[in-house]
């Protein structure tokens, strides 16, 4: 007669808190970057978005998706205004001839 052992339980790493809190650089990226594009232009928000998108690719493996979107959005957002502050400059360089005279 053959003797059946049965299966050693599953190790838990931690408990549900430690797993939700591991996500938090990678939920925070994601958040941000869509704040960022609801809200309209600001330089802070996905610079710090980027920031923690890619701090959550480092430290959070199990959380890799989001940390990947948070980073595009963020990066997206950042290069819009980027380009458009860029846009802007050049757009008042081309009208400085045609001031007038009152106003230089």
């Amino acid at each position: 007669m053959t003797t059946v052992t049965p299966a050693p339980a599953p190790v838990s790493t931690g408990t549900a808190a430690t797993e939700v809190e591991q996500r938090g650089f990678a939920v925070s990226s994601l958040v941000l970057g869509l704040v960022s594009i609801v809200a309209g232009f600001t330089f802070v928000v996905p610079v710090a978005g980027l920031v923690l998108g890619i701090l959550a690719l480092r430290r959070e493996p199990s959380a890799r998706t989001m940390a990947i979107w948070g980073i595009v959005l963020n990066g997206v957002m950042l290069a819009g205004i980027v380009i458009a502050g860029l846009a802007a400059a050049v757009f008042g360089l081309a009208m400085l001839p045609f001031l007038p005279l009152a106003f230089v």
